[in-house]
């Protein structure tokens, strides 16, 4: 079992797929799950894949969802993944990719260790580090189970109940060009009203349920010319969704009014990108994550988090879904990696919530 999770785990990180070009690791995929776990494979119109595992003795006719999603950020292209000890990094110049491949393998590893599974869908989604996009475009008449887990979480004990609303809030400012070194008085400069409006927010952890971040600023085209515009990218996060719509209508606000301080224009546009969404911590489907963990000597810790997961678009759509961990950490870094002790335990908790659902 070790050294297929490693062997498998490794194979899917070497095959690029940052968000946005992850079709060929997905074609890979899912032929790798037609010709090693007897799928039937399917994608949807906006690529995702959807693999149909049948029962394997097992009486029960429903099926069980479990979800992860294919892309990884950048930098995630030439990846090599080092083997040391126990753990597999990247080589240190780009992501692992275990974000959410070490899901992946787990869920694999599992299926070719299972006694007894009920029917398995297994759903593996594009551009979750877009903005949960493959979710978002995912052809849900594709997919029978009402009850699901994603497996694409970093800490392996944690059972999270709570996500948030995200709004994506973006800023085109228009000022007036001018030549910087003869005439700078004709000239309102879009990148100072952008600079006027970020001191006046209040980001970072705004309390504990919400956050708020400028993420991108663009602006100017020479240092010798007053910039006429200037964009900037935010976000906020909130586990209370009326407090994340209430917080971005002011920062629109902000926007808007310090940019006609000084002579410029702000066109602001809110996106709600997700949701806030709660499951209660003694609904059954949370139990029985919980006593998942147990049964790999898993103290499980039933949390909320202000990070977005694509459980919360499955939720939406009427298929009750519990994040659970995959072992990852330092995602998102050149230092990424994960344990293999971590990854047995993942598909342990797996391998349990195939005969519990048996």
């Amino acid at each position: 079992m070790r050294d297929r999770l490693i062997k498998n785990l490794c194979e899917l990180v070497r095959i690029d797929s940052e968000s946005g070009e992850e079709k060929a690791f997905l074609q890979f995929l899912g032929a790798k799950f037609a010709s090693e776990l007897g799928a039937t494979v399917q994608f949807d119109a906006y690529g995702n894949l959807i693999a149909k595992i049948p029962a394997l003795n097992c009486s029960s006719r429903k099926p069980l969802m479990f979800a992860m999603h294919g892309d990884t950020v950048k930098p995630g292209k030439g990846i090599k993944p080092v083997v040391k000890g126990d753990t597999v990094y990247s080589s240190g110049d780009t992501i692992l990719g275990a974000d959410c491949k070490a899901g992946i393998a787990e869920c694999i590893e599992a299926v070719l260790g299972a006694s007894r599974h009920p029917p398995l869908e297994i759903v593996v989604t594009r551009q979750e580090e877009a903005g949960m996009l493959g979710a978002k475009n995912l052809d849900f008449s594709l997919i029978s189970a009402h009850k699901g887990f994603l497996v694409d979480m970093d800490t392996i004990d944690a059972v999270v109940v709570g996500t948030p609303s995200r709004m994506i809030i973006d800023v085109d400012i228009t000022g007036k060009a001018a030549h910087s070194g003869m005439e700078p008085e004709k000239g309102v400069s879009a990148i100072r009203a952008a600079a006027h409006a970020i001191t006046l927010l209040r980001d970072g952890r705004i309390d504990a349920e919400t956050t708020g971040n400028v993420g991108i600023i663009h602006g100017g085209l020479i240092v010798n010319s007053v910039p006429e515009k200037a964009s900037v990218k935010a976000e906020v996060r909130s586990l209370n969704h009326d407090k994340c719509v209430q917080i971005s209508e002011t920062w629109k606000e902000i926007f808007e009014t310090a940019a006609k301080a000084v002579g410029a224009r702000a066109d602001v546009t809110l996106s709600l990108e997700s949701r806030a969404a709660r499951m209660s911590a003694d609904s059954p489907m949370v139990r029985v994550a919980c006593d998942a963990l147990r049964s790999v000597g898993v103290d499980p810790k039933v949390t909320v988090i202000t990070g977005g997961l694509e459980s919360s678009i499955y939720n939406e759509k009427g298929i009750e879904t519990v994040p659970i961990g995959n072992g990852v950490k330092a995602e998102h870094t050149v230092s990424e990696n994960v344990s293999v002790e971590d990854m047995e335990k993942v598909t342990g908790i797996i391998a349990y919530l195939f005969s519990h659902f048996c």
